[in-house]
């Protein structure tokens, strides 16, 4: 099989697996227990909190979370904000912001949208613009989860600060953090990740705090994570989330490079194509490429690839429900290209000779389903 959805999920890596079945059998402590198993696996989990600011580099604190949607949530309605004040966003945000945002516009807030090109990036001039004392909450993604797209989030957030210090300026990072460089200014006050998009198990998160912001739960109970997060932690989940972590800043370089190729090479062939237009481009995150086709639908194509054996994703067009189709829209896609979306992503266990498989049988099937249609 040859899997080009790794933005979806990706596999758990054997060195994670190992970590986190210790911790499953072996230290099972909860690390809220007073003995001496219990300290040491609270010690272990302050360890893995320090792996992650150190992949960040960043200073502040890490709460650990359910997965990125949570950590999303505990950066909207966990952070301090000014009531009746105004939100931004921008228009290519994953859902689990955008639904926030739409959550505190319910409440009472002004919610902005920032638009963005067409690779899915902000358009930073007109960000500036509505930057403005009335801010107090900012949340732009890193790396878009349906094209790519690289957000300078440093610059965003020191043009948000200016226009109003107090502002406080989050980053959904699930695509960005282990897979590109991640340095955070001290402007970037929150910013959330999630483990089993780099090789760690399914139902771990993160959100990053910086020293000055103060949150409140949005999950009480025990008083967990310092009382911001309650419910005992899984350990398991979150020493694999750092193991995987690690192994990712140690392999960073070689893993850009090796999907960097692949998603080139795909890139030009896939641009000699008449009806298909490319959303990525260039400049976004090798590790996606999103492109759309003016024939065929989305999903059309990804069940004819999943019978050669290949599997890919789709952008969330091809519903025909409007709600699915907010970013491609904001992207520029109109008519049937709306409905065309194939998004394929990669991972450092992806091969040069998987894409050269790939865009034979893509050629294959994309005639073939062609002449069908014609």
């Amino acid at each position: 099989m040859i899997y080009f959805d790794n933005a979806a999920t990706t596999k758990v890596v054997k060195e994670a697996l190992e970590v986190a079945n210790l911790y499953f059998t072996e230290r099972f402590f909860n690390p809220s227990a007073l003995y001496h198993g219990g300290l040491e696996v609270k010690n272990d989990l302050n360890a893995a909190r320090r792996v992650i600011l150190s992949g960040l580099g960043a200073e502040g604190k890490v709460y650990f979370t359910s997965g990125g949607t949570e950590a999303d949530n505990l950066a909207f309605f966990g952070s301090k904000k000014k009531k009746n004040s105004t939100v931004i966003i921008s228009a290519g945000e994953h859902a689990a912001v955008y639904q926030s945002a739409q959550v505190l516009k319910d409440r009472g807030f002004e919610v902005k949208t920032a638009p963005v090109d067409g690779a899915g990036r902000v358009i930073e001039e007109e960000f500036e613009k509505m930057l403005g004392e009335d801010v107090s909450f900012v949340s732009v993604m890193h790396v878009s989860n349906e094209s790519g797209a690289v957000n300078d989030i440093n610059k965003l957030a020191f043009l948000t600060k200016r226009a109003n210090p107090k502002a406080i300026f989050h980053s959904d990072g699930v695509q960005a953090g282990g897979k590109i460089g991640v340095r955070l200014s001290k402007n970037i006050d929150l910013y959330s990740l999630s483990a089993h998009k780099i090789g760690a198990p399914k139902g771990t998160g993160a959100l990053f705090a910086a020293k000055n912001i103060h949150l409140s739960p949005v999950v009480v109970g025990g008083g967990q994570e310092e009382g911001v997060r309650s419910s005992t932690e899984n350990t398991a989940g979150i020493m694999a989330f750092a193991k995987a972590f690690t192994l990712t800043q140690n392999s960073l370089k070689e893993s850009l490079a090796s999907v960097t190729e692949i998603r080139d090479f795909l890139f030009e062939k896939l641009s000699s194509f008449d009806d298909i237009k490319l959303i990525s481009d260039a400049a976004c995150s090798p590790y996606i490429l999103a492109f759309a086709s003016g024939s065929l639908r989305g999903e059309v194509l990804q069940h004819a690839l999943e019978r050669r054996d290949i599997i890919v994703g789709t952008g969330s067009a091809c519903s025909s429900n409007k709600a699915t189709r907010r970013v491609p829209e904001a992207l520029g896609l109109s008519g049937k290209y709306l409905e065309g979306v194939v998004r394929l992503s990669f991972s450092r266990f992806n091969s040069m000779e998987e894409a050269k498989i790939f865009i034979q049988t893509f050629t294959e099937v994309y005639k073939e389903l062609k002449n069908y249609v014609g």
